[in-house]
C-alpha cells in the first residue's frame, strides 16, 4: 500500500487510479469512507452556512438550502469528485450589496418587511444569474475563467476579506453599525468602546478558537480531527446558556446597562420540519429596476469566476489527479443556483476550503457532496430548536477568520516575491474594490495590468490576439512559435492551440517563446499548470526561448521581458592544485555554472628578471547576479586570496536573457521547508 494525504490507498484505490469507476459502482465501493467524509465536511459546513447567511442579509437557513441544493445538482451534473458545492464568503459582499440595494439591511434590527422584499428581489437576480451561468456552461465558455489575471483575483479576493472582517467585528462585539468597508474599518476603536461585555465575550472567544487551534492541531493529534468551527461552537453555545440568551434580560456592569436576548442568537424555526416553512420565492417584478441587472452581472461574473477557480485548485489536491470538466461543472453550479434562488437559498460556488477537509477526510468520489447535503437537511429538519441557541457572535468570529485568510499578510509577501508590478496591481485592486465596489475594482486592477504591458512595448493589437505559428517535427511534436507577447489577455488562444494540437491530437508541444517581448506571470503560471495536464496524460510541454528573456523578479513564475540583463564577471586566477577547493566553494554558495580554462592556454609570464618563467594557472569565470557575487568576493577575500597566490577580477556586464541558473544550497532548502 502507498500512503497518502488522503490516507493509505489500496489496491482497490489504484484500480480507481487507472481507471476511474462509474457514479453507481463509485457509491457502493467508497460508500463507508464517503458517508464519513460527509458527516465530517457537514460539521464544518453547518455553522459556516448559517454565517454567511447572515452576513449577506438573508435568512439563516437560505445558506443551508444552497448546500443541500448544491450537493443533489453538483452529484448528478458536475464530474467534479472532490469539490463540495455551496455558500462562500468570497460572495458575501455581492450578496449584501443586492440587498441593500434593494432597501434591506439584513440583520440589522431585526427582520423586517424591507428585508423580506430585498430578499426576494436577490432571489430573482439569483435566478437570472444562473440562468446565465448554464448558458455560459452550454457553449462551453468555461474557458473564461483563464481570462482574468492573477495578481488583480487575488487583490479582490483580499479586498473581499477585509469588507467581511469590517462588518463582522461588530456583530461579534454585539453592536449595530452599517456602513462603508472604510468607515466601518475607522470606527472599529467606536465599537470596542460600544460592546456588550457578554456577546464581545462569545466573540473574542470564537475568534481565538479559530485562530489558535490549528496551531494546537499540530501538536495534538486529536485536535486534528476536530474542525475548529466545531470547536467554537461546542465553547459558544454554552456561554450563550449562561448568559442565558433565551431569555430578554438586562445586566448592568461599571454603571451601564446591556441588553441581553434572543436578538443574538441564530433564528431558526421553532418546530421539527419548520424549515419548509421558510421557502420563499424571487419576486420577478424586481427585475424591472435597473439596478437589478447591475446585481445580475455581479454575481455572474465573479460567482462564476470564483467557481472556475476553486473547481481547478480542488483538481490539483486530489490524489488521483482527476480533471473537471469547466463547462459542466459550470452547468451543474448554474443548475443549483437556479434551484436554489427559487427556494431562498443563496449563490453557491465549488468551495475550496470545505473541498479539501473533504480530500483530507478521505473521500473517494462526489457521493461525499451528497452525503454533506444529506446530513444539512436532516440536522435542520429535526432539531432546529439546537441550533437556535448557536450565538450570531460565534458565527461571526468564523467570518472574521475567514476573512483574515482571504486577507493574509502573506499574500502580499507572496504576489511581492513574484514581481513588484504583481504587488502594485494586487494592492491597486484591493484599494479599488474598497473604494468602490466588485466590478469596478477588478477592472481598474487589469487596467493597470494593461498598462504595464503596454510599457513593456507590448502591442495594442498583441494584447489580445498571439502572433502563433506552428509546424510539424517528427510527427510526434509539434513546434508551436508565439511572437510579440504572451500575456493573460491573449491567452485563451494561445491555449486553445497548445490543447487542439497537443492533448487532442495525442502529441508533444515545443512552445518556443523566443519572439515574444514579454511572457507575464499569468501565463508562466498556466504553462507551469499545463506542463502538469501534459505529463498526466504521457505527453510533454517544453517551453523553449526564455534564454533570452529577463526575469522580473527572482520567482520561477515571475514575468519575462526580453533585453540585455545586467550581471557581474568574476575571474580567478589560481594555481591548479587550488582549482578542486574553489570549486567545491563555489558550489556550496550556490552557484550552478563556470567556465574553466588550464594548461598551456592559460599560463602567467612572470617576469621578475630577466629570464621569463612560465608558471600555469588556472582561470575560473563565473557570470552571476550582485548578490552572488557579493558571497563569491566574500569567500575569497578571507579563505583564499591571504594565503594563496591568487589573482580576482570582477565586472559588470550585460547579457542577452538573464536566466542564469543557481544551485539551492543545503541551508536555502532548508529555510524552505
Amino acid at each position: 500500500m502507498v500512503k497518502h494525504n488522503s490516507g493509505l490507498l489500496t489496491s482497490e484505490d489504484r484500480a480507481y487510479e487507472i481507471k476511474p469507476v462509474g457514479n453507481p459502482d463509485g457509491f457502493v465501493r467508497y460508500f463507508r469512507r464517503d458517508v464519513l467524509s460527509g458527516f465530517l465536511v457537514f460539521l464544518i459546513a453547518l455553522p459556516l452556512c448559517l454565517g454567511i447567511s447572515l452576513a449577506s442579509g438573508y435568512p439563516p437557513l437560505a445558506g443551508v438550502f444552497t448546500a443541500i441544493v448544491g450537493s443533489i445538482m453538483a452529484t448528478l451534473l458536475s464530474n467534479s469528485e472532490m469539490t463540495i458545492k455551496g455558500p462562500a464568503a468570497g460572495l458575501i459582499v455581492i450578496a449584501v450589496g443586492c440587498i441593500e440595494s434593494f432597501g434591506g439591511d439584513g440583520m440589522l434590527g431585526g427582520w423586517s418587511e424591507a428585508d423580506l422584499n430585498a430578499y426576494r428581489a436577490a432571489l430573482a437576480v439569483g435566478v437570472v444569474a444562473a440562468g446565465l451561468q448554464i448558458l455560459f456552461g452550454f457553449f462551453r465558455a468555461g474557458i473564461l475563467g483563464e481570462f482574468f489575471p492573477i495578481a488583480a483575483v487575488h487583490g479582490m479576493l483580499a479586498a473581499i476579506g477585509v469588507i467581511i472582517i469590517s462588518k463582522q467585528i461588530p456583530v461579534a462585539l454585539g453592536v449595530s453599525a452599517k456602513g462603508e468597508p472604510l468607515e466601518l474599518l475607522r470606527e472599529i476603536p467606536t465599537f470596542i468602546s460600544e460592546a456588550n461585555p457578554a456577546i464581545a465575550l462569545i466573540g473574542a472567544v470564537s475568534i481565538a478558537i479559530m485562530f489558535l487551534w490549528p496551531a494546537v492541531g499540530k501538536k495534538v493529534k486529536f485536535a486534528r480531527l476536530v474542525p475548529s468551527p466545531v470547536i467554537v461552537l461546542l465553547v459558544a453555545v454554552p456561554l450563550g446558556m449562561i448568559f442565558d440568551l433565551m431569555h430578554a434580560h438586562s445586566y448592568v456592569l461599571q454603571n451601564h446597562e446591556y441588553q441581553l436576548g434572543e436578538q443574538f442568537l441564530v433564528q431558526m424555526p421553532d418546530r421539527m420540519f419548520g424549515m419548509f416553512r421558510e421557502v420563499t420565492t424571487p419576486n420577478f417584478a424586481a427585475l424591472g429596476q435597473p439596478v437589478a441587472w447591475k446585481w445580475v452581472l455581479m454575481f455572474f461574473i465573479i460567482g462564476s469566476l470564483e467557481s472556475i477557480l476553486s473547481a481547478k485548485a480542488v483538481d490539483l489536491l486530489d490524489p488521483w489527479k482527476r480533471k473537471t470538466n469547466l463547462d459542466r461543472d459550470m452547468i451543474a453550479v448554474g443548475s443549483g443556483n437556479f434551484c436554489s434562488a427559487l427556494i431562498g437559498g443563496l449563490p453557491m460556488i465549488s468551495e475550496i476550503v470545505r473541498s479539501k477537509a473533504n480530500i483530507d477526510n478521505g473521500a473517494r468520489t462526489r457521493f461525499a457532496n451528497m452525503w454533506h447535503g444529506v446530513f444539512l437537511l436532516a440536522c435542520v429538519a429535526l432539531i432546529p430548536t439546537v441550533l437556535h441557541r448557536i450565538p450570531l457572535a460565534a458565527l461571526a468570529g468564523m467570518l472574521v477568520y475567514t476573512g483574515f485568510r482571504l486577507a493574509h499578510p502573506q499574500e502580499f509577501v507572496n504576489v511581492y516575491r513574484i514581481g513588484r508590478e504583481q504587488l502594485v496591481i494586487f494592492v491597486v485592486t484591493l484599494v479599488a474594490v474598497l473604494a468602490t465596489d466588485l466590478l469596478l475594482g477588478i477592472a481598474i486592477g487589469i487596467a493597470i495590468k494593461f498598462a504595464f504591458h503596454l510599457a513593456n512595448g507590448v502591442s495594442l493589437k498583441s494584447l489580445f490576439w498571439p502572433d502563433v505559428e506552428t509546424s510539424d517535427v517528427d510527427g510526434q511534436t509539434v513546434r508551436i512559435v508565439a511572437g510579440n507577447s504572451a500575456v493573460f489577455s491573449n491567452w485563451i488562444p494561445l491555449r486553445r492551440n497548445i490543447e487542439q494540437l497537443g492533448l487532442l491530437n495525442g502529441k508533444n508541444i515545443v512552445l518556443d517563446l523566443s519572439r515574444t517581448r514579454l511572457v507575464d506571470h499569468s501565463v508562466m503560471d498556466k504553462l507551469h499548470e499545463m506542463e502538469s495536464e501534459f505529463r498526466q496524460r504521457g505527453l510533454q510541454l517544453q517551453l523553449v526561448g526564455l534564454d533570452a528573456h529577463l526575469p522580473l523578479a527572482n520567482h520561477a513564475l515571475s514575468a519575462r521581458r526580453r533585453g540585455l540583463a545586467s550581471f557581474r564577471r568574476v575571474t580567478i586566477v589560481i594555481d591548479p592544485e587550488l582549482a578542486g577547493t574553489v570549486t567545491g566553494s563555489l558550489l556550496d554558495l550556490g552557484v550552478a555554472e563556470y567556465s574553466v580554462l588550464n594548461g598551456a592556454n592559460c599560463c602567467v609570464h612572470v617576469a621578475e628578471s630577466r629570464d621569463a618563467v612560465h608558471e600555469p594557472r588556472m582561470r575560473i569565470e563565473i557570470i552571476c547576479s550582485r548578490e552572488d557575487s557579493d558571497a563569491i568576493i566574500e569567500f575569497l577575500a578571507q579563505d583564499v586570496v591571504p594565503t594563496r597566490r591568487a589573482t580576482v577580477c570582477v565586472e559588470s556586464i550585460s547579457v542577452l536573457g538573464g536566466s542564469m541558473k543557481r544551485r539551492s544550497t543545503s541551508r536555502e532548502l532548508e529555510a524552505v521547508h
